[in-house]
């Protein structure tokens, strides 16, 4: 399952954020990082699951995306972690 999100944090602030977030989960959900680039991060779970997050910079904030396919619950719960993305306002005519 791939998960998505717009968050106003930077790449940098969001990996640091899941890098904490699942760390502290309870052992059975727990997953431990693997590996670790400026654009994304793998974690291994339960047996070999993995979780990958990735970001990219866009107007206005960060695309985070979550990928696994056990852990789409635990991605959802993270996302719920990051700042809201804030559109900016239009003026019309």
């Amino acid at each position: 399952m791939i998960l998505e999100v717009k968050t106003s944090q930077s790449p940098a602030e969001v990996l640091a954020a899941a890098k904490m977030f699942f760390a502290r989960r309870n052992p059975i959900y727990g997953a431990f990082l693997e590996q670790e680039s400026p654009s994304h991060l793998t974690f291994r779970g339960q047996g070999i699951e993995e979780i990958v997050i990735g970001v990219m910079s866009v107007e206005g904030g960060t695309l985070v995306r979550g990928s696994t396919y056990l852990y789409d619950a635990q991605i959802s719960r993270f996302f719920t972690t990051l700042s809201p993305w804030l559109m900016a306002e239009t003026e019309v005519g």
